[in-house]
């Protein structure tokens, strides 16, 4: 019984990451205009669905739009999120946007990007890297 629950566990997850990486498949296709015309709408759509899935780099996306529309509060407020998973070029793009962001946001932000980026790290990861970095040279 305990395997049955763990192997619909590992299905029902890899299909949540099979889903995310769909939009953002379908994110790059509408904003590229390889889908035909280029569409902003479904971009969009794809992106915060993507984003509600806890994909950083599309919560860091959708903060970049928001910037680009001038709503600068909610791009702080997907930056700040995207950064709490971890996302480091959000953290890079707070400290360029330190004018919209108070300093009790940007230092939460950073804690939360430190707390992500600790919790990654895992002895397998290490052993991952060095490997990687022994292929490399």
């Amino acid at each position: 019984m305990k395997e049955t629950t763990r192997g619909l566990l590992n299905i029902t997850q890899r299909q949540l990451s099979w889903g995310m990486l769909h939009r953002i498949i379908y994110y790059q296709l509408y904003r590229g205009g390889l889908c035909g015309e280029k569409d902003e709408k479904k971009e969009v759509y794809h992106l915060e669905r993507a984003a509600i899935g806890g994909h950083p780099g599309a919560r860091h996306n959708l903060g970049c739009k928001e910037a680009e529309n001038g709503n600068y509060e909610r791009a702080v407020k997907h930056m700040i999120i995207a950064a709490s998973l971890g996302y480091q070029l959000s953290i890079e793009m707070l400290k360029l946007n330190r004018g919209h962001v108070s300093k009790e946001d940007f230092a939460a932000a950073l804690r939360a990007n430190q707390a992500a980026l600790d919790a990654m790290k895992s002895p397998q990861r290490e052993a991952a890297g060095r490997l990687t970095e022994q292929q490399r040279t």
